[in-house]
């Protein structure tokens, strides 16, 4: 959430009709450096001429190149950066200068080489003084900004006119004569915008995709899978969570082309996991799996686990199981605070700006030595909830009640310290420009993961307690009688007016999972509002290969989730039993129930089941279910039955 924005996507998304004066009402006492980006792994096929062996060249051609340049210009002071404020444009009109803004993450290689490549220059420099406000943000601590401008990778450079119009955006590593060049066109032609805005206006009525824009999205899928190295897209290579998450939902009913799909992806990915400290590297370049860069952010840690988890559960292969717990590993040993809250990541550098792959070529003890590229200490809601979903899996997969009690304690440190009274989420200890849609549907999926989990109806209450807030503040009406998708922040100035889509389709899945847990229909109601958004076609087609979401959020939607339902005393350890067996079934679109009478009504009264002398499974479908089953072996059979194919 979330995430593939460091990776120089060709298509850029809606965030385009948002203009950056609404942007310069939200207001910003600062940011502090953090990492990653929810979508960063979602933008799209990601293909760039910005790759990293082309940006290595520029930098070192550029720099040869601006010598001559640099030596005639006087010795400039350094850039004089600032924070995003929301009286940035009044400074310049008074001043009557740009804004620069460099949207960076901290764990970004290619960051640091701007920074010393590009804005040490003394050309650079003072240009940036004489003509420019420039301001520097860490994109993990504005989520706002972080989806705005995501689809061009980190980091991201965006130039303003003093009104606060977008007259440049550029993404990647910008070499030193080439930002000289830019610059003074800006200043040459300060009201000429060079992006092109597409606007979405076809919102679905129906909240669901049309059968020839599914097709056009399945064919995206189908087309966009690398048959020779694995996994979908073709430069980059990782492992997109989505697209697994829908070829396993597809191997399930039968396709066994989705299933191998699936299954080379999670053994190719298994490459870029750390084979010393575990946890998940963020892609590999050259369209292969050998050219790691080596930043490890949290919605990779907690998706890649997620999905290992998933896969384990549906084809039982010890390897899955494996790199789940190397990436557990890594957070234990690394992300994890001492309050059992999770960071943010870890930087790909140990030196700023030095490639380290000879550093992660060694083991243990020689790294260490030569110290740990630092970690991002910034405590987000955010991340906390993806970190929770991908602990409660493993839990799911393993029946290791560790993992469940890390995932608890995290979502109660978040809960006490980054909830609100009528419950939402802050991203950080204050927010500068939220609350953000990103921090609450993150942790309402991760509390109804574990009530699935746990079975304990608090979870689901807090839940519920989220789809109310999100369905209260982040409303999208891009006309008086529509409505259709959430906003990403629900800043007191309205910033951030579109949704993205992303943060849609978790919201479509979410609110769709507790409608079948709860049968309210405000939460149907919720799943149908984002469902708006992203089966508008001019939404739908922004991606053209990891378009997966949105079919999963369609599927999910259109169908029931697995059902099964233990009745017996929460302190029988033979329930106890039959209940862990249950949440093996190998997905998360599951409605796993544990009816204790003692407890009264459940939550959704849609089946009602027989009075039992000892603890029982039904498997449930619509309103009919099962005979019983009562031991945990005839449980597991009937989900191998319904599971795994022939």
């Amino acid at each position: 959430m979330e995430w593939r924005r460091h990776w120089n996507p060709l298509f850029f998304s809606l965030w385009l009709t948002l203009t950056p004066a609404v942007l310069a009402e939200t207001g910003s006492n600062g940011s502090a450096p953090t990492s990653q980006s929810k979508a960063l792994v979602k933008a799209t096929a990601p293909t760039s001429s910005n790759s990293a062996a082309t940006s290595a060249k520029s930098a070192a051609t550029s720099a040869k190149s601006t010598a001559a340049t640099s030596a005639k210009v006087p010795a400039a002071v350094p850039v004089q950066w600032r924070d995003w404020s929301g009286d940035i444009f009044q400074q310049a009109q008074a001043q009557h200068k740009f804004v620069l803004l460099d949207l960076e993450a901290i764990w970004c290689h290619w960051c640091h080489v701007m920074d010393e490549k590009t804005y040490s220059q003394p050309e650079v420099r003072a240009l940036l003084n004489d003509k420019f406000l420039t301001v520097k943000v860490d994109q993990d601590s504005r989520p706002d900004l972080s989806n705005r401008y995501g689809d061009y990778g980190w980091p991201a450079t965006v130039v303003f006119n003093p009104t606060g119009k977008e007259v440049e955006i550029r993404q990647g590593f910008i070499p030193p004569k080439e930002m000289v060049a830019m610059l003074k066109d800006v200043v040459k032609h300060p009201n000429v915008q060079k992006t092109k805005i597409d606007k979405p206006t076809t919102f679905s009525k129906e909240g669901a995709l049309t059968p020839a824009l599914r097709k056009e999205l399945e064919k995206a899928h189908a087309d966009g899978y690398d048959t020779e190295e694995g996994a979908w897209g073709f430069q980059q290579k990782f492992l997109d969570w989505d697209s697994v998450e829908y070829a396993i939902a597809r191997a399930i009913e039968g396709d066994k082309v989705e299933a191998h799909r699936a299954r080379e992806t999670l053994n190719q990915q298994q490459k870029l996991i750390d084979p010393i400290w575990g946890g998940v590297y963020q892609y590999s370049t050259n369209g292969d799996w050998n050219h790691a860069h080596f930043e490890k952010i949290m919605q990779m840690q907690a998706e890649n686990m997620r999905v290992y988890a998933l896969g384990y559960m549906l084809w039982r292969d010890p390897a899955y199981l494996k790199a789940a717990q190397n990436i557990h590993r890594y957070l234990e040993g690394f992300l994890t605070s001492p309050e059992g809250a999770f960071y943010t990541s870890q930087d790909a550098d140990l030196v700023k700006g030095k490639h380290s792959g000879e550093y992660f070529s060694l083991n243990d003890a020689e790294r260490r030595k030569l110290g740990i590229p630092s970690i991002d200490k910034h405590i987000y809601a955010r991340e906390n909830g993806w970190a929770i979903a991908g602990l409660c899996d493993l839990y799911m997969a393993t029946g290791d009640k560790k993992y469940l009690e890390q995932a608890r304690t995290a979502a109660e440190w978040v809960i006490a310290h980054r909830g609100t009274n009528d419950g939402g989420y802050r991203h950080d200890e204050k927010d500068i420009a939220g609350p953000y849609l990103g921090d609450s549907v993150s942790m309402g999926r991760a509390c109804l993961m574990l009530y699935t989990a746990t079975a304990d109806r608090s979870w689901l209450k807090r839940a519920e307690q989220t789809a109310d807030y999100i369905s209260k503040h982040f409303n999208y009406s891009p006309k008086p009688d529509v409505r259709a998708g959430f906003v990403t922040s629900a800043g007191a100035s309205g910033v951030q007016s579109v949704p993205l889509l992303d943060e849609n389709v978790m919201v479509a899945r979410f609110a769709n999972l507790l409608y079948q847990y709860t049968g309210k229909a405000s939460y149907k109601a919720l799943c149908a509002q984002a469902m708006r958004y992203l089966a508008a076609p001019e939404v739908a087609r922004t991606r053209h290969v990891l378009v997966a979401g949105i079919l999963l959020a369609n599927k999910e939607q259109a169908g029931e989730p697995a059902h099964l339902v233990v009745v017996g005393s929460k302190g029988d350890e033979t329930a106890a039993d039959l209940h862990k067996i249950c949440l093996q079934y190998p997905t998360d679109y599951k409605r796993i129930e544990w009816l204790d009478r003692a407890e009264g009504a459940p939550p959704r009264t849609d089946v009602e089941y027989p009075k039992l002398t000892k603890p029982a499974t039904f498997v449930c479908a619509g309103e009919t279910c099962s005979a019983p089953l009562y031991d945990v072996g005839a449980v597991q059979q009937r989900i191998k039955t319904l599971t795994v194919k022939k």
